[in-house]
Formats: C-alpha cells, sequence, structure tokens
C-alpha cells in the first residue's frame, strides 16, 4: 500500500510534530513550509497523499487543492485548520478534499483517515496501471496480472522466449497457470496468427501426436505435463523438434525435468532441446503482494462471465485473502473470485473469524517472510526491497519471530 504524505504546513513546531506523529505510525512523510515549496511534489505520479494547512501565507490550503486537483482530481488531499467552522468543512469538502480536521487533532482520528486516504491512493494507482497494460496490446500484459517486480519479470522472460524459435518449457507449481503462460508465449510470437493447439500428454497415442503436430503447423502445439507422454512417444517428439518441424513445441511440467532425467523417467535429449527456452511460473507465495490486483481482475472477469455487476472488493476481503496460503495458486484464487461474485462465503478460509487487526498482522507476516525468500535470507536487502529502514525491519522480524537463516540456501 502507498506510504507517504506530503505534509504541508507554514508553522515549523506543527510541521514537526504531525512528522513526528507519522513516523511514529511508520508512514513516509515528505514536509513543505508552503505551496510553492510542494508545489513540485504534486503531480499524477505521486503515489501518496496530501495533508496541508489552511491558512498559511501566500498561496493557501485551497489553492493548493484547486492545483492539486487540476494535476490528478484522484490525488487525495486532507486539509486542517486551527480556526475551522462548519463553513469551512462544506467548503472543504465541496472543492473536492478528502477529508478535513481541525488542529489540533487527535492522533488516532488523523492517522484513522490518512489510512484510507492511503488505501485509496494505491487502488486507483493500481487501476490505472493495469488499465495502461490493457491498452498496450501486449499479451503479456493482458493476460498476466500482477504489479510486483517477480510479474513484471514474468512478463519480460515470456517476450523474450515468444520472439525466439525453438521448442519451450514452462514449468511452475500446480495452479499457476502453465497453459495461459503457454498460450500467450504463443499470441506474443510471430506466430500468433497461426493455430494454438492445447493437448494432455496423459493417454496420447503416437497417431494423436501426428495428428497435433500437423494440425498446429505454422502455429504451436502446446503438451500439458509432458513427462506423462510415454519413452516412445518422448523419443518422436525429440526427433520432430530436431528436425525442425513447421509446428512450435511449448511443453508444460509441474514437475522438476532434470531429476525426472536423473532418475531415468524422461528422455535426456528431448529435455535438453526443451530446456534452451524456458519460463518458470513464480507461486502466490513468492509475491503475495500480486494477490489484491489479481483478485480483482478476476472478480471483473468473473462478474462478466456471470452478467453481474461485479461487488466491491472491501480492504477487509483483500487482508483476509494476503492472510491465506495459496497451495492451489492462481485457480484457486479465481475459484474464490467467482465464489465472491456469486455471494458464497468461504466459511472453509483458515482466517475465519480473525478480526481486521489480525489478518492485517498475517498480511505483514507473509510480505515479510517473501521478501526474505526471495533475497536468500538476507535482511539488509530484503529491508531494501521493502524500502523499510533496518531497525524497522529488524523489529517486525522480531515481532513475528521470523529467521533470516531459515531462507538461505
Amino acid at each position: 500500500m502507498s506510504n507517504t504524505v506530503l505534509l504541508v504546513d507554514d508553522d515549523a513546531a506543527v510541521r514537526e510534530a504531525l512528522a513526528q506523529t507519522l513516523e511514529l505510525a511508520e508512514i513516509t512523510a515528505i514536509t513543505a513550509n508552503s505551496f510553492v515549496a510542494a508545489k513540485d511534489r504534486i503531480t499524477a505520479q505521486f503515489d501518496g497523499v496530501i495533508l496541508s494547512d489552511i491558512r498559511m501565507p501566500g498561496r493557501d490550503g485551497f489553492h493548493l487543492l484547486e492545483y492539486t486537483l487540476a494535476q490528478d482530481p484522484d490525488l487525495p488531499v486532507i486539509l486542517l485548520t486551527g480556526e475551522g467552522d462548519i463553513p469551512m468543512a462544506v467548503q472543504a469538502m465541496g472543492q473536492g478534499a478528502f477529508g478535513f480536521l481541525e488542529k489540533p487533532c487527535a492522533p488516532a482520528d488523523l492517522l484513522g483517515v490518512l489510512e484510507r486516504a492511503l488505501k485509496t491512493r494505491t487502488l486507483v494507482l493500481d487501476n490505472r496501471r493495469l488499465r495502461r497494460l490493457v491498452e498496450t496490446g501486449d499479451p503479456a500484459a493482458r493476460m498476466l496480472f500482477g504489479t510486483s517486480d517477480l510479474a513484471e519479470g514474468l512478463r519480460k522472460r515470456v517476450r523474450l522466449v515468444a520472439q525466439a524459435e525453438g521448442a519451450a518449457l514452462i514449468t511452475g507449481a500446480p495452479g499457476t497457470g502453465i497453459s495461459k503462460v503457454a498460450e500467450v508465449v504463443h499470441l506474443s510470437s510471430a506466430r500468433s496468427k497461426a493455430p494454438f493447439v492445447k493437448r494432455a500428454a496423459s493417454g496420447f497415442s503416437a497417431e494423436g501426436l501426428e495428428a497435433a503436430l500437423i494440425e498446429g503447423e505454422g502455429g504451436s502445439l502446446f503438451i500439458d505435463e509432458i513427462t506423462q507422454l510415454s519413452p516412445q512417444l518422448q523419443l518422436i517428439l525429440s526427433e520432430a523438434v530436431e528436425g525442425k518441424s513447421p509446428t512450435r513445441l511449448i511443453a508444460g511440467s509441474t514437475r522438476d525435468l532434470a531429476r525426472e532425467v536423473e532418475a531415468g523417467r524422461f528422455n535426456a535429449d528431448l529435455y535438453y532441446r526443451l530446456d534452451v527456452l524456458t519460463v518458470r511460473i513464480p507461486s502466490l507465495a513468492e509475491r503475495p503482494e500480486d494477490i489484491p490486483v489479481m483478485f480483482r481482475r478476476y472478480v471483473d472477469q468473473a462478474a462478466e462471465q456471470a452478467g453481474l455487476t461485479p461487488p466491491e472488493v472491501m480492504p477487509e476481503v483483500i487482508a483476509g485473502l494476503m492472510a491465506r496460503d495459496w497451495p492451489g495458486n492462481a485457480r484457486a484464487l479465481m475459484s474464490v473470485a467467482m465464489r465472491f461474485v456469486m455471494g458464497m462465503p468461504e466459511d472453509g478460509a483458515p482466517d475465519a473469524g480473525l478480526g481486521l487487526a489480525d489478518q492485517m498482522a498475517q498480511v505483514e507476516q507473509s510480505l515479510l517472510e517473501a521478501a526474505l525468500r526471495r533475497a536468500g535470507g538476507q535482511a539488509s536487502a530484503a529491508a531494501e526491497a521493502l524500502k523499510l529502514p533496518r531497525k524497522t525491519f529488524y523489529d517486525k522480524l522480531a515481532r513475528y519471530g521470523i529467521k533470516p537463516e531459515a531462507f538461505r540456501g
């Protein structure tokens, strides 16, 4: 979630006290003593919200509000005044202020408004990023959801493999969407206008394989769970790939093919041909920060399929989802989205009955563990990736009993 507040107040003592309140709540405060000093920060790309005094020399808070909304009508502005009254509050809200508080305000009131504003800003920016991805016409951007570094790395790898010629291998845990990624590879390639043929390896015959290769001529043949092909068909397929078949082979597997080769259960020649161009799909456990984006997209898709209006996804719903384990990965998340659209409760969810605070704590713990996992147990690198001061990061690890060494090796 966005975690930055641009704090504008001409009174140095008030500005310092407010900044301290924000920092104690682990909110990053960027301070400015006037509209002029703050102006360059106020852009459509600013990923935080604005907290500003109304009565300031020169350009006051109302001018700041008007300027902000002209730059980005979805950028939340909360106004403060020491001389607040009902007419001024009405004027501020009527002009588009997100909130209005009278100084001095209780920290709980201030932080409550800021938390809502920051969540709103995060949703707006996420939706804009998704819209930009969709509008590019790029199949990887359109069909592979997520805003994390791992999600962007997946899209880049898919584009790279798509543009290369030769057999490709898509791997991932069950439910990560191997078939979907294979289709994106095809759609992102020069073969996108030609057939994309999908077949399950289980029960495949020699005649069926030959027919599939012919059907996919000029395009791609995706064979799911390729380790389930018989040794004879593995050999035939290896020879077809070596002979530069007009049909591109894209193989999928949830198993480690290198181990299958070592165990004598998979054709080594076929493996080495597939291992040149590979795409590994990260699990949801590795990128829990993508769950909100993915769930909202799946909700929209499910609602469209069912002919229903998408229900609002409240923050507590997202918190519950992020606090859960997802061994079924994207496929399981998709099923939950469909049930959510249909109004079917998730009674079996392991977080059922937890309050919002407990759910958010589980979310925080999962993000810390995911960062350590990606950093190979290097705490300093994980802290930097999460944009947290090292002391704050270590305090959080201690709070949840997380040991960085458990993620090494």
